[in-house]
């Protein structure tokens, strides 16, 4: 299985064999743990549930701390399932670390953009807005956004000022470039999802 979890590093150079410098990015993958194994039979479909990063007890409710000492595991922040076809070949408590990556995989990489509060059309959606000077008043409006009879209201789906980033996305088919089993490192060519800090999800572009 080609999936875990990591933590964005930041951005770098990286220097190919051939001389040649890349963009890439640094993620930092600590020893992922098995919490739950989902089967078909149980719960509809073969998966597996990860934790990752532990976190004191008393951070969490209830009813996830009773999760965790079901299946015997450390509190984790974060929990995140993967669906596979071979759930069978794993156990509770079994730890996925880096060492199943090698320099030239591919892997999906999915995280939570920067989230850059209520922003208007311009940055939005990149209208391109009024004149700047001359005594124009538009500069950064919307413009008219609505019709006069027919149909009479604004239409679904037209772009407005509105909360912009924080989305969830995946970039695909990024290639590793190296994988530093000792420091818990992957460099993979180009950039990922979010600011420093962001937790990502990744898996092999092959599944």
């Amino acid at each position: 299985m080609l999936a875990t979890l990591g933590e964005k590093i930041g951005m770098t150079q990286y220097f190919l064999e051939s001389g040649a410098a890349v963009g890439a990015t640094v993620i930092r993958s600590e020893p992922a743990v098995i919490v739950q194994i989902k089967t078909e039979e149980k719960d509809g479909y073969n998966g597996i549930q990860l934790g990752y990063k532990d976190t004191e007890s008393y951070k969490v409710t209830k009813p996830m701390k009773g999760h965790f000492e079901k299946y015997n595991v450390q509190p984790k922040r974060f929990l995140v399932e993967y669906e596979l076809d071979n759930p069978g070949n794993y156990s509770s408590g079994d730890e996925i670390t880096v060492d199943q990556f090698s320099p030239g995989d591919r892997i999906d990489v999915t995280g939570r953009t920067k989230g850059k509060g209520f922003q208007g059309v311009v940055k939005r959606w990149g209208f391109s807005g009024g004149p700047e000077t001359h005594g124009s008043r538009f500069h950064r409006k919307p413009g008219s956004v609505g019709m006069c009879v027919e149909p009479g209201r604004v239409i679904k789906g037209k772009k407005l000022p509105g909360r912009t980033g924080n989305e969830r996305i995946t970039i695909q088919n990024l290639e590793i470039l190296s994988v530093d089993k000792k420091k818990e490192l992957l460099v993979v060519k180009g950039s990922v999802p979010g600011p420093r800090g962001n937790i990502l999800e990744l898996r092999s572009s092959n599944d």
